[in-house]
């Protein structure tokens, strides 16, 4: 960038400004990159959570759908398990996390029963059908959290990049065209001094030959 600038003081100037802008830049950038990684943490743990809990209630679930085929048939079971409505509505919001985009899911409550008449229906095939409704509610769970992580991570990425762009790439070759500049305004100047000590070095000689030439003037005419 050096070769393409104008080395003049304006320019010198307007250099320090943009250091200064893109420093400043440059640290806000890491403060929103380490409030990001905070959250990002404690994120995971809920992350974790989520995903244990939707191993422990499968876990139930397809208990009580194993029992619930050995007690009431495969073909009743299978049967029943199309009585829902298969309808699932979840309230979901965009929140604004240092600016990151990231979905915010209210689960809505649900009956415990199962939606459908329990007569000639067995208890376990009943308690199957409650467990799997708790399985949907932890998948939505899930898929909320990591939805958020997988957001909030590639933000992070994503500032991470501008950061290292800032103070890699950006800053020092601003900071080569402020050496250059000054290089060239110090080496303007060293010239100019030179060329003023030449100058008057000439102007007194020019002063003391005028003076040797007056004197030796006024000597020859009062020889006369």
């Amino acid at each position: 960038m050096a070769g393409q600038i104008s080395p003049t003081r304006s320019a010198l100037l307007a250099s320090k400004a943009s250091l200064k802008t893109a420093s400043g830049g440059a640290d806000l950038l890491k403060r929103k990159r380490d409030a990001l990684i905070g959250e990002f943490f404690a994120l995971v743990k809920d992350a974790l959570a989520a995903r244990e809990q939707l191993s422990g209630v499968s876990k139930g679930a397809y208990t009580s759908l194993f029992s619930a085929k050995a007690w009431d048939s495969p073909e009743a079971v299978e049967s029943l398990s199309l009585a829902g409505t298969g309808d699932y509505a979840i309230d979901m919001q965009i929140d604004n996390l240092y600016g990151v985009k990231v979905p915010r899911i209210n689960i809505p409550e649900r009956a415990a029963a199962a939606n459908f008449s329990p007569i000639n229906v067995g208890a376990r095939t009943i308690q199957a059908a409650t467990d799997f409704n708790g399985v949907l509610e932890a998948i939505v769970k899930v898929a909320a959290t990591e939805t958020k992580l997988r957001r909030i991570g590639e933000e992070i990425k994503k500032t991470s990049r501008r950061v290292n762009a800032l103070e890699q790439v950006v800053i020092p070759g601003i900071e080569d065209d402020i050496r250059f500049i000054r290089g060239v305004l110090d080496q303007r100047e060293r010239e100019a001094g030179f060329t003023q000590k030449k100058i008057k070095a000439k102007i007194e000689a020019k002063s003391k030959a005028a003076r040797e030439a007056a004197t030796a003037q006024g000597d020859y005419n009062a020889a006369d």
